[in-house]
């Protein structure tokens, strides 16, 4: 890539720049492995004593620190160094990366009946069946599979070996990374004289706008109804995504989490690494679930909740358990004994 002025950054994307503007950059880069030509940002105030030593031919930073910023060199001063941070990588690749035009692979099987936009690129032993729309200037990897009646909305990329199931449905401008799978049947069987009677799932998948899924997560279809995920929803790689889930709008999660079957999760919520929310269970908007977590009960008040227990049989964890929960007014009990003594 062709270097580029803090001028060129500033003009594109704001900021108050403090220094020449001539300096050329030629990448992004962390603090603490920065050189000259190097464009890095400070965000987290706990790593501010990288600040001073930082070899960054230029740090984004918050207003609170452009004294100790402008002391060592350039700077550009906004009010969200990581928001800053985050448009300058999509500039960045909208710069760096090369713009393929769109084709339509010789190798791919499309169904007659299948609708494709205009601009639709389909990479090469796709497999788009019968009644599948693909909307304009979407992107359809090699190796995916689009089953009948499947729905691609405008700008959408699903990369290599994805597979959208029957019937499900994608928004507008997701990116669904390799290996996910959506529409899969849900985990559902009835138990009879030792052995499982599967339950056909009759539902669907429906995924908002702005959706991005990581790889290898997979979203099952609902049993009955449809699991949806709505607009701005983002998901980690290995996540599992139960049928009949239904995830509010700009709720994110990270890596390995898991929700089952039914379970309902409101707007704006973040679930860490690793944590399970069981199945049937309601969570209101604004919840932030903390990483390792298991989510049992339902959460009708916003916050953050934290948890980690240790296995043990059942009746002995719930016994465990009930008085894990009674510790804070044995605690106060017996502070009030201690003070009587």
């Amino acid at each position: 890539m062709a270097l580029v002025t803090l001028a060129d950054v500033v003009a594109a994307l704001g900021g108050d720049l403090h220094g020449d503007p001539a300096t050329a950059i030629s990448k992004i880069g962390p603090l603490e492995a920065a050189d000259s030509a190097t464009l890095s940002f400070l965000a987290n105030p706990r790593y501010r004593a990288q600040l001073p030593v930082s070899l960054a031919g230029c740090v984004i930073v918050a207003p609170e620190f452009a004294e100790l910023a402008a002391a060592r060199g350039a700077a550009i001063i906004t009010p969200d160094p990581y928001l800053y941070f985050a448009r300058l990588t999509q500039w960045w690749v909208s710069r760096t990366r090369p713009v393929v035009p769109a084709s339509i692979h010789p190798s791919a099987v499309i169904d007659a009946s299948a609708l494709l936009a205009e601009g639709v690129d389909v990479g090469p032993l796709a497999v788009i069946e019968a009644d599948v729309m693909i909307g304009a200037g979407a992107r359809i990897g090699a190796h995916c599979v689009l089953e009948r009646n499947a729905v691609v909305g405008a700008g959408s990329r699903l990369a290599a070996r994805v597979t959208l199931g029957h019937d499900c449905r994608i928004g507008e401008r997701c990116i669904v990374h390799s290996g996910v799978v959506i529409g899969a049947d849900g985990f559902g069987f009835a138990p009879t004289q030792g052995r499982w009677e599967k339950i056909e799932q009759l539902g669907a998948v429906v995924i908002g706008n702005d959706v991005e899924i990581g790889a290898n997560t997979c979203i099952d279809r609902g049993a009955l109804g449809d699991t949806v995920l709505e607009d701005g929803v983002k998901l980690d790689n290995l996540i599992q995504i139960g049928h009949n889930v239904h995830v509010g709008a700009h709720t994110a999660m990270a890596g390995c989490a898991g929700i089952a079957g039914s379970a309902t999760i409101g707007a704006h919520c973040t679930v860490g690494g690793g944590a399970i929310i069981l199945g049937h269970l309601s969570l209101v908007d604004h919840v932030h679930v903390s990483a390792a977590t298991v989510i049992s009960r339902s959460i009708n008040k916003p916050g953050q909740y934290s948890g980690v227990f240790p296995f043990d049989e059942n009746s002995n964890w719930e016994k465990n358990a009930a008085t894990l929960r009674q510790l804070h007014a044995m605690r106060d009990r017996l502070r009030a004994l201690e003070k009587k003594i």
